[in-house]
């Protein structure tokens, strides 16, 4: 087994020494040409007043010049892929275990970023990377489904910060994005919008994908635009080959009917966050290769970074959380479940890097490479320990405070990432993908937590190959680089309002400059309290909370502050903070100034309790609602746009007719999946209703006498227990007012049921609620539902 392992490790070593980034060479800077003439600074570019005619006929006039928005001569093409929860040793070419060819490939045709920062989490590094602006002043303190109404965390994106997709579109490019969005308000995301900050409304001529944090991989619900799109009936169907395939079309057609005209496309895969769904194929392929566990592999993981340059000779391993066991320590079981997760996570990453490589040939098969700067950060933040210590089979156990045994777990292990299972790996993997960093995803004052891998190909601008950068640089860098990389500024005004200027700096100093003076000297960090400050070399932070955590470890103006030199101190294990107090209070003031700038305070520490609208002053379009009236084709209800039923009392009646002819049978309304929900439904002419508890559970109230074709007022009562979250309760059906079944409901979800499926009349999206259903057209209803409604008390 040892001889295996290192095996293993110098074949992988050879392979990163060959395709990955090596030390640099000195090259020449070349720019793209900077346009002149025209006033690019006032968006939309100013249409001019055409000449008045005076010639009678046609034929005898000059005709005039057409006013046309083109981009400045030259501008690259450009893709930015952005992949979501993989750490700083999440790719091959920065020294992890999965080797990550494509991204290798852009790496040594290009330059990679070794100091490269994220926010620590989704939503803000999303809204931070398009904008160039900090995540705070996109109003993006946290996840949307976090938003205040508190500046700074409202989830609303301003007016006056602009992202660069509609600079560029503005400026005569195609614009495109796919996958993940998740900076859309979340009680915006429903059919009455309003659309201001729908994708197709911040910049994008087209989006594909989905829109909130993490969608179900086999059974997504999805939008082209702003139309859900109806999944295929197809058993082999998994978004990530669906959204590549999307992508280069678009691409391909675009380029086909308008060659001349750059395009700039965003591709956002779901991957790596959970859930982690990937065909069996590739599975396959991962056994026994993580059996060493995360302490050994970490080892193995810093001295390839060391030997390969991504890190300096010296560097340190930092010590895992106290949380994370020791490998040697679990139990033979434990081990099984836990080996059995990080395979399926390489195998989801392989697959994630194999769909991006697709789309990179397309580039080449259309002979656009020379000029298309590919921009790949792998990572929207570190890896996520959001599974805990043993990781889950379904994320939503998580969200409903559910704890998951292992045993339970191991009888779901062959199918983990399939259809049957929405999992999520233990934490000490996250911890390992991060190396050589101590912390994870959401850790806003630790690297692990921020840093990731970055690299930029563009053979037309950028002649280094296989070079290192180590600049500070951060996501709020990348937009400022795109403008400069085409040669337009930084607009002052866009569609009528002025605009706050870009926070980021731009990396092009770096593109041919290898040893440039670094000019991104300052940065605050901040997540759910936990916060940090960059500052020419220094960097001071306080860890508040650790994911797993579920309240603060002391009071903000209680926490404990460290210091660190980081140019001599790469994996953040030498606190200086009793040697340089001096220093530190400078820093810890110079956060606070940071902080006043960019919207940060008031300081919101709050995680679940900020869930729920009510408690923080979010808007609920549902909100002092006690019901919602409803009918046959109001489908996609996302889950904070409908009326909320958890842990109180509820009455459904619906209206339905039954065709002469037939035997009554689909979906009548449904909230929620295969990973919980419930469903008022008919089967086989019987009427019922099911309750399905994460998926672990399942409880069924129905009828004994069939529905005969004909119109009823069909009714469904729960008395909840009361006595607080989570309990049961009674459910009763009636028809036409007569009690025509009753059963008990033991449990019920107080958090929520899905961060992606929805609530639907006459039809089950997604996956189904009731499995003897099913979902899509399957669960449709074959009768009439003139009206449905939903009661709350």
């Amino acid at each position: 087994m040892i001889m295996k392992m290192k095996l293993s490790g110098i074949l992988i070593l050879a392979f990163l020494l060959a395709n990955g980034c090596k030390p640099p060479e000195k090259k020449t800077e070349t720019t793209p040409e900077v346009t002149s003439g025209i006033d690019r600074t006032v968006l939309p570019i100013k249409e001019p007043i055409p000449p008045t005619n005076t010639e009678l006929d046609v034929r005898n006039a000059t005709l005039p010049e057409q006013f046309k928005v083109e981009a400045p001569k030259d501008a690259p093409n450009v893709l930015v892929v952005l992949l979501d929860d993989l750490g700083f040793a999440g790719t091959s070419a920065f020294g992890g275990p999965v080797p990550t060819p494509t991204f290798d490939n852009v790496a040594s045709n290009g330059i990679c970023f070794n100091n490269f920062h994220t926010t620590a989490v989704c939503s803000p590094t999303r809204a931070a990377i398009k904008s160039g602006r900090n995540h705070h002043v996109n109003n993006m303190g946290s996840i949307i489904e976090t938003g205040t109404g508190f500046r700074g965390n409202t989830g609303q994106i301003p007016q006056n910060v602009t992202p660069v997709a509609e600079m560029l579109r503005l400026n005569g490019y195609s614009t495109a994005a796919f996958g993940k969005w998740h900076e859309l308000a979340a009680w915006e995301a429903n059919m009455s919008g309003p659309f201001d900050r729908w994708p197709t409304r911040q910049g994008f001529d087209k989006f594909y994908g989905f829109l909130g944090g993490e969608t179900n991989q086999w059974a997504p619900f999805i939008y082209d635009g702003v139309h859900p799109v109806e999944l295929p009936d197809d058993p082999n169907y998994h978004f990530m080959e669906d959204m590549t395939d999307q992508a280069t079309a678009w691409m391909k057609y675009q380029k086909a009917l308008t060659p001349d005209k750059p395009f700039f496309m965003y591709f956002a895969p779901g991957a790596m966050h959970a859930p982690h769904h990937v065909p069996q194929s590739y599975i396959d392929k991962w056994k026994g290769k993580f059996d060493g566990g995360w302490d050994v592999m970490r080892e193995q993981i810093l001295a390839r970074q060391i030997e390969m340059g991504i890190v300096p000779k010296g560097t340190k391993l930092a010590p895992k959380p106290a949380a994370i066991q020791e490998w040697e320590s679990l139990s033979p079981d434990e081990k099984r479940l836990f080996t059995k997760q990080a395979e399926v996570f390489a195998a989801f990453l392989e697959m994630t890097d194999h769909e991006v490589g697709r789309l990179i040939e397309a580039i080449d098969d259309i002979d656009q490479s020379e000029n298309t700067m590919v921009i790949f950060v792998y990572g929207d933040n570190g890896t996520s320990a959001e599974g805990g210590q043993s990781g889950m089979y379904s994320e939503m156990t998580y969200f409903n405070g559910v704890q998951e045994t292992v045993q339970d777990m191991l009888k779901k292990i062959d199918k983990w990432g399939g259809p049957e299972t929405y999992p999520h790996m233990a934490a000490g993997w996250a911890v390992m993908f991060d190396t050589p960093y101590k912390w994870t995803k959401q850790m806003g004052s630790d690297h692990g937590g921020t840093k990731v891998g970055m690299t930029i190909r563009w053979p037309k601008g950028i002649t280094a190959k296989g070079e290192i950068r180590t600049q500070f640089s951060h996501v709020i860098d990348v937009a400022p680089t795109i403008l400069e990389a085409a040669g337009l500024p930084e607009p002052k005004s866009v569609n009528g309002i002025k605009q706050r200027p870009m926070d980021g700096t731009s990396m092009v100093y770096t593109f041919n400059e290898k040893d440039a003076k670094e000019r991104h000297t300052t940065q605050y960090f901040e997540m759910f309290g936990n916060r940090a400050i960059y500052h020419e070399g220094w960097y001071a932070r306080t860890i508040h909370r650790a994911p797993w955590e579920k309240t603060p470890r002391r009071p903000l103006n209680e926490d404990i502050w460290e210091l660190y030199e980081v140019a001599n101190d790469f994996s953040l294990v030498n606190d200086l903070a009793e040697k340089e107090p001096k220093k530190l209070k400078e820093m810890q003031a110079l956060f606070l100034k940071e902080a006043e700038k960019n919207n940060v305070l008031p300081i919101d520490d709050r995680v679940f309790e900020r869930l729920i609208a009510a408690n923080v002053g979010r808007p609920d379009i549902m909100a002092g609602r006690s019901s919602l009236t409803l009918a046959e084709g109001m489908t996609g209800m996302s889950e904070n746009t409908f009326l909320n039923i958890k842990n109180k009392s509820k009455v459904i009646t619906a209206e339905i007719e039954i065709k002469e002819g037939t035997a009554a049978n689909g979906i009548l309304i449904a909230q929620g999946g295969r990973f919980g929900g419930w469903a008022m439904y008919v089967k086989d002419g019987l009427l019922a209703y099911d309750y399905n508890f994460l998926g672990m559970e399942r409880y069924t109230v129905k009828t004994t006498e069939k529905l005969k074709p004909g119109k009823y007022t069909v009714k469904f009562d729960f008395a909840y227990d009361g006595g607080g979250p989570g309990k049961g309760g009674v459910g009763t059906l009636y028809i036409n007012g007569n009690k025509a079944g009753e059963g008990r409901i033991d449990r019920t979800q107080p958090g929520i049921f899905s961060a992606d499926e929805t609530a639907d009349v006459g039809i089950d999206l997604a996956t189904p609620v009731v499995e003897t259903i099913g979902a899509e057209h399957k669960s449709k209803f074959n009768g009439k539902i003139p009206m449905i409604k939903v009661e709350v008390m």
